[in-house]
């Protein structure tokens, strides 16, 4: 596949770019003694995907921990803690750390894990298990002791953390509240943050995946100070092919200035890895309750959810970037969280140049059809992961409302406006399968095919589109249009071959497409007979 609707033949690759695109008889023209021809088979290949946000480190993280993921209980959540702890060696208060749970796929009780439900796995080891958002943790009477907090322990902004009937902290921590309970993870080392981006880069290669926006720098956690270093080493090293674009979030001026001041901006780097946008968060999460909504939720009165940022801070930061010419993402998943962040971006718009920075929103779940306009008007880009609709079609209607739900996750409405649009996953919130998260796009059911004609199926999209907006639009959200995105001559040849051709296919067999080859810079980098 070339542009959207173009297909060729073969294509030529030389020094790692795109030398030729054509038949099989005129690109054969080109092939000297030295030429290597791969064959394969009349299988569709298409340029390699872009996830537009992930979190890779975290991955490579979730992937060498506990999988809650898919647990339908309460009782299945103990059960597989328990096997945890008798099947590893662990040392004096290791912690037991897992994520993936989600409350709404309990069929026992649909509540947040809390530490009493932990303290039936052990009181030994402390336990911290994670939402599958990420926005929520949980964790364990022996934890809770280890970092000392009490009834008494001061609330953060921007965050909570609950306390139960008995007056006592009751292990739930949402958001910005979660920093406080961060030492329970283990000591990080570069060493380790280096095998968690390979463990994460080598699962991207095998869906086919050449380039990933990551939002593995986050200011004060454990990890940050390793992060550039870590991608910088095995990068020289040669040990991760995969392209990344780093989102870095901070959330106060004066560590962001720091780090503009060592020379750090957007697109400061190479092809292989490069200092992307600032990452921002305006709220939490719709399963966790936590994003911030304009009216209370529809399943919880007096709840709006969580804002991280004062619409003050947000619009201190998102203009303290702009001056410094440095591109934004913001977090929004709310109506109002998402309302707040475009009245800062038509603070900071000039329509003769028309949002050079590419600032953008990130999810941009929660919208309603003038909100979309908003996005339009301001050449806003929205970052879009289809693959939430897998859990969050069953929960939206309760949480925000019949009404309001029509013209959420409006990605046809996007398509129609003309709004810039770059896919992604979240991974590890959702797996990183470009074909699962497209499937959603294009029928608008979960992974398992309900509902039959789709959830408010007229904001489906076409495949075309979704396969566009997992490369040439992630290309663009990232300034690299030019070089990546399509097959093209002049283009960097990442591509991916693929088992099934995805024009001609059922689309409820979107989900199940393979990956038989990924390539980046012209080398394999990943086959499916090497697994």
């Amino acid at each position: 596949m070339l542009e959207t609707g173009e297909f060729a033949e073969a294509i030529a690759i030389d020094n790692g770019y795109i030398k030729a695109v054509g038949t099989t008889a005129e690109v054969l023209k080109l092939k000297s003694e030295q030429t290597r021809i791969i064959d394969v088979d009349g299988k569709l290949v298409l340029p390699g995907f872009n996830d537009s946000h992930l979190h890779l480190y975290n991955l490579g993280s979730f992937l060498s921990s506990l999988n809650l993921y898919g647990l339908t209980s309460i009782e299945a959540i103990i059960d597989a803690g328990k096997k945890y702890i008798s099947t590893h060696n662990l040392g004096h208060n290791q912690t037991v750390i897992g994520r993936g749970w989600n409350q709404d796929y309990f069929t026992d009780e649909k509540r947040i894990l809390n530490r009493h439900d932990l303290d039936k796995i052990s009181t030994d080891f402390p336990i911290y298990f994670k939402r599958a958002c990420g926005h929520v943790t949980v964790c364990n009477t022996k934890a809770l002791e280890l970092v000392g907090i009490t009834a008494k322990t001061p609330q953060v902004l921007g965050g909570v953390f609950e306390i139960g009937t008995d007056g006592l902290p009751n292990g739930v921590f949402n958001e910005n509240a979660q920093n406080l309970i961060e030492e329970l993870e283990p000591e990080v080392a570069l060493e380790m943050v280096k095998d968690y981006i390979k463990l994460g880069a080598k699962h991207a290669l095998e869906n086919g995946i050449t380039s990933v926006q990551t939002n593995d720098f986050t200011y004060g956690r454990p990890e940050h100070p390793f992060i550039i270093q870590a991608y910088q080493e095995l990068i020289d090293s040669k040990e991760l092919p995969l392209r990344i674009c780093l989102q870095c979030c901070f959330d106060e001026p004066s560590s962001f200035m720091d780090f503009i001041n060592q020379g750090y901006h957007t697109g400061y780097g190479t092809k292989q890895f490069k200092i992307g946008p600032l990452k921002l968060f305006a709220d939490g999460s719709l399963g966790a309750r936590t994003a911030l909504m304009r009216s209370d939720y529809h399943d919880e009165p007096n709840n709006k959810g969580v804002a991280c940022l004062t619409f003050e801070q947000l619009n201190e930061m998102i203009t303290l970037a702009n001056d410094n010419k440095f591109q934004v993402i913001v977090h929004a998943i709310g109506d109002e969280a998402i309302s707040r962040v475009l009245t800062c971006y038509e603070g900071i718009y000039d329509p003769e140049s028309n949002n050079p920075l590419r600032h953008g929103i990130n999810h941009c779940q929660i919208t309603d059809t003038s909100m979309l306009e908003r996005f339009k008007d301001t050449d806003t880009i929205a970052y879009v992961q289809p693959i939430f609709l897998h859990y969050d079609l069953h929960i939206v209607e309760d949480r925000v409302g019949n009404e309001l739900a029509q013209t959420s996750y409006g990605f046809r409405t996007m398509e129609d406006l003309g709004i810039k649009t770059a896919y992604g996953t979240d991974a590890p919130v959702e797996d990183l399968s470009p074909f699962e998260c497209m499937y959603c796009a294009i029928t608008r059911k979960d992974l398992s095919g309900y509902p039959k004609k789709g959830f408010y199926p007229n904001e489906v999209v076409s495949i075309d589109a979704a396969i566009n907006r997992y490369t040439m639009g992630s290309a663009y959200a990232s300034f690299e249009e030019d070089i990546k995105g399509t097959i093209a001559v002049g283009k960097l040849a990442d591509l991916v071959v693929i088992d099934k051709d995805l024009f001609t296919i059922d689309v409820d067999e979107v989900k199940n497409v393979k990956v038989a080859l990924t390539m980046i810079g012209g080398e394999i980098v990943y086959q499916e007979d090497s697994r």
